[in-house]
């Protein structure tokens, strides 16, 4: 299952390369789903942010060391271990995975609130059979990014592939 996630992550990161076009108008959002219904709710409180605003960790998300605001843990969440992080020529960045009893479609519209708020745009989204993953990135060359993967698991666990980059 772990390749799997990581073979998902290889091609969302080859997506997002090629989705790097930061001038374009961002897609216009499409309304929340009606399973997303508390999602949304979550998403307008996040949203009356500015979104040059740091957005905090929800209750139960925890904070990760040297990850943005936008990149907590989810509510619940059990990593698999810490954090890898690093610094490059587009600014620190890291990658952690882990495991949540919450489904796939609830994790992916966390991270997106989350990102949107925080005045990331939304670049890639993908839905493959049970799997889900989320990219957005800030309009300015070397900005902030965030990719989520999300897919079922053993034990009826998700299992969850969290990067982000905190921008030059």
């Amino acid at each position: 299952m772990k390749r799997s996630v990581a073979a998902v992550a290889v091609a969302l990161t080859v997506g997002l390369i090629g989705c790097d076009d930061r001038s374009e108008a961002a897609p216009e959002p499409s309304p929340p789903a009606p399973a997303d219904a508390p999602a949304a709710a979550a998403a307008a409180s996040l949203a009356e942010a500015s979104p040059s605003e740091a957005v905090p960790a929800p209750a139960g998300a925890a904070s990760i060391d040297g990850a943005p605001a936008f990149a907590a843990l989810y509510p619940g969440a059990q990593a698999d271990g810490p954090a890898t992080v690093a610094t490059g020529p587009t600014g620190p960045g890291g990658l952690i995975t882990f495991t949540t009893e919450a489904a796939p479609e609830a994790v992916v519209a966390f991270y997106r609130q989350r990102a949107e708020a925080a005045g990331l745009a939304p670049v890639m989204a993908m839905n493959q059979g049970e799997a889900r993953a989320y990219g957005a990135a800030a309009r300015k060359a070397d900005g902030p990014t965030l990719q989520v993967v999300a897919s079922p698991g053993e034990g009826g666990l998700t299992s969850v592939q969290l990067t982000w980059s905190a921008g030059a």
